[in-house]
């Protein structure tokens, strides 16, 4: 019998997960591996929402800003890592926390990769001269043409996924889509998969005043720091895209804040469409009391180890 278990939270963006994580965390005596790929890097504070200082200190957290913007990382890499640590931490914990809104890597953790046939380098190279040349958009076009199921689930503004995908689809001919969920790795823990929700225009008033917030404690000033390396991809992120883009005089200040807030908008969209597909996941207004959800996961967690 294994006792050890893997508690997922997932939810939109600004629903609440990193509270509920904290919650669960201090409750089952343990520590949080984060799953949102936004707040991996450590130049990036404001625009990806980490957890407050207080949140950090109430509960330990792993993967929140341990990279550079400079460096090379994928989710395989977050599979790898994120795996390893998992484990040592059941060596002292027999519930470890996940929270995250980052739907491949939470899958990676969960189910593992999928498997993908090598792919000649030179396509990348090319498509990222393309991304260069002509933007993101053009890119985006692209993917929907060759794989238009793929397109309408995944993080579109994310360069590193529309890339993936399109190297996929010109070196193989098929679709990125078609080599998805062809298996399911065993893990040797048991999962408790937990959602937080809200109706649609609750969750978009959320987005509107978090953004407002985040204008407030110094985005602009934190997006003109990095402004001189906005080539990075890890940087081709809302947020900061919108804003560089007001900085090059392109656009004004409020409308490239008008900006920010619908693509959130749409990116949380993007996110309970991948969520929702997911049968395993218990899902809860983001109003439930806390108190609430800890009895759900004992009761869960009780049958378990029966």
């Amino acid at each position: 019998m294994n006792n050890n278990v893997l508690i997922s939270v997932v939810g939109p963006t600004a629903i609440g997960k990193t509270a509920l994580g904290v919650h669960i965390a201090n409750y089952f005596n343990t520590e949080i591996i984060s799953a949102d790929s936004r707040q991996f890097f450590k130049e990036m504070s404001i625009g990806t929402a980490v957890p407050s200082p207080e949140e950090l200190a109430a509960a330990k957290h792993h993967f929140i800003q341990h990279i550079s913007i400079e460096d090379q990382y994928s989710v395989g890499d977050f599979e790898k890592e994120a795996t390893a640590k998992i484990s040592e931490l059941f060596k002292k914990h027999e519930i470890v926390v996940m929270v995250g809104g980052s739907g491949m890597y939470v899958k990676s953790i969960l189910e593992g990769l999928d498997d993908f046939p090598e792919i000649d380098p030179q396509i990348r190279e090319h498509l990222n001269e393309s991304l260069a040349q002509n933007g993101l958009q053009s890119l985006q076009e692209q993917l929907k043409k060759l794989d238009p199921e793929y397109y309408e689930k995944a993080d579109i503004e994310n360069p590193h996924r529309v890339i993936r995908a399109l190297e996929i689809c010109i070196g193989t001919g098929k679709k990125f889509s078609s080599f998805l969920n062809k298996k399911k790795q065993q893990r040797n823990f048991d999962i408790i998969e937990i959602g937080l929700t809200a109706d649609r225009q609750k969750i978009y008033d959320r987005i509107n005043l978090r953004v407002d917030l985040m204008m407030q404690e110094g985005l602009l000033a934190e997006a003109k720091q990095l402004y001189p390396k906005r080539q990075l991809n890890a940087l081709n992120t809302v947020g900061y895209k919108e804003l560089f883009r007001y900085f090059d005089q392109e656009i004004e200040l409020e409308f490239a804040i008008s900006e920010i807030k619908k693509n959130t908008r749409r990116f949380a969209k993007r996110q309970l469409t991948w969520f929702r597909k997911n049968n395993n996941i218990h899902w809860f207004d983001y109003t439930t009391k806390p108190e609430q959800i800890m009895m759900f996961l004992s009761e869960e967690i009780n049958a378990l180890n029966k």
